[in-house]
């Protein structure tokens, strides 16, 4: 009898309540992602050549202009040689074209053709009226006439000779010149086979292992890869978006207009945050078929190359807001027969239990989208030794930090 008195009188348990309250929470996204290199670059040989020497750490990072590999460039430079050769005897070539006096001796000569021609004319002028005049032998005026026409038939011989001397020399230069231009490029080609067989890094960046051993025949028959170069800072981020969720993304930044829309999280394997926040950069062209997700790349930095191409984690995004949101803690939600429920205290500190429907987490607390009202309490702490129909003593002491808070 004393016992069952003692449990009747056994004062009500104590228990943590919190009330509903309303609040402007963004509706967050938690993604699949994966990092990649904003910058690859596969090194390989462009002149055939034996790999004579690799100067990099594997594994390790490189700098733009570093040198990777050394081939063996004897061939190379003793074609330089020939060209650097070639270009002289070419430019000596040109010289000599430029400098050829034909021309002026074929003006030369055509200056002295209309000397002869002007003193035979001169000589007929004279001699004309005088045979006529029978003041001198008719022979005489005949030989004038005949000279005079030599010396017609000399100018007209030596004014194509300077035509002829004229387009020979012009041939000759431009022939001599293309012989510059050809030895020239051939020179250039030269040193840059020669340039090719050091290779240098592309880029700031991480390089991977060598693929190709010192001793062996790379180049141009050879079009395997020697190794690979990605950039270091920033990194790309990918991950996959649900066509509504990139419509409610898109329309809340046209809406609000807000730079920080575009801020991604990066959750890594561990479950650490990184702690840069990434901007989102582009999106794909267009909607997968198949999985009705669109690829959207955010960018990171990345000073310290914690980030590796080819890295796993999830991308937290914003994709909207929802206002006036019912929040409770995720400590007061407990689920019994696969439904969610809360226990809530009314104002004669009774316990209730409620059914309730949820939707986004936000800062340690669920959005309450069905079963609640606002103002009603909920226990957040002492949920076992509450019963629904059964009074208890409710406080509002702090509560304890929620668990994935």
């Amino acid at each position: 009898m004393e016992i069952q008195q003692s449990a009747l009188t056994k004062a009500p348990p104590a228990v943590v309540v919190t009330e509903v309250v309303t609040q402007t929470v963004p509706v967050m996204r938690e993604l699949v992602a994966r990092t990649e290199a904003v910058e690859t670059v596969a090194i390989k040989a462009r002149v055939e050549a034996v790999l004579t020497k690799m100067e990099f750490k594997e594994g390790g990072y490189v700098t733009k202009d570093q040198v990777l590999y050394r081939l063996d460039d004897r061939t190379y430079a003793a074609e330089l040689a020939v060209a650097e050769a070639r270009l002289a005897q070419a430019q000596a070539s040109l010289k000599l074209a430029q400098e050829q006096v034909s021309v002026r001796a074929a003006e030369a000569g055509v200056v002295s053709a209309r000397a002869m021609l002007k003193k035979a004319e001169q000589d007929v002028s004279r001699l004309r009226p005088l045979a006529e005049k029978d003041a001198v032998p008719r022979q005489d005026l005949d030989t004038a006439l005949a000279a005079e026409e030599v010396a017609q038939a000399s100018v007209q011989a030596e004014e194509a000779r300077l035509t002829n001397s004229i387009i020979q020399e012009k041939v000759g230069i431009l022939l001599a010149a293309a012989e510059v231009q050809a030895a020239q490029g051939a020179l250039d080609l030269a040193e840059l086979n020669l340039e090719y067989c050091t290779i240098k890094s592309p880029l700031d960046g991480l390089i991977g292992r060598t693929e190709v051993s010192v001793g062996n025949l790379v180049g141009r028959g050879d079009t395997s890869t020697l190794a690979t170069v990605s950039s270091k800072d920033p990194i790309y981020v990918t991950f996959a978006i649900s066509e509504d969720e990139y419509l409610r993304f898109t329309t809340k930044k046209e809406r609000e207009r807000e730079a920080a829309d575009d801020a991604v999280q990066l959750i890594l394997a561990d479950n650490s945050v990184f702690p840069h926040e990434g901007v989102v950069v582009t999106a794909g062209r267009a909607v997968n078929e198949k999985t009705g997700t669109l690829q959207i790349v955010a960018k990171f930095a990345n000073p310290t190359g914690t980030l590796r191409p080819g890295q796993f984690g999830r991308a937290r995004i914003k994709v909207a807001v929802m206002g006036n949101a019912m929040l409770i803690p995720q400590r007061a939600v407990m689920e019994r027969q696969s439904a969610k429920v809360v226990f809530i205290v009314g104002s004669d500190n009774k316990v209730a239990q409620r059914t309730v429907q949820l939707g986004e987490r936000f800062e340690g607390k669920f959005v309450v989208t069905k079963g609640l009202k606002v103002g009603d309490r909920v226990i957040s702490e002492g949920q076992l030794k509450a019963r629904p129909g059964g009074t208890v003593v409710p406080m509002d002491k702090p509560i304890t930090s929620e668990p994935g808070h």
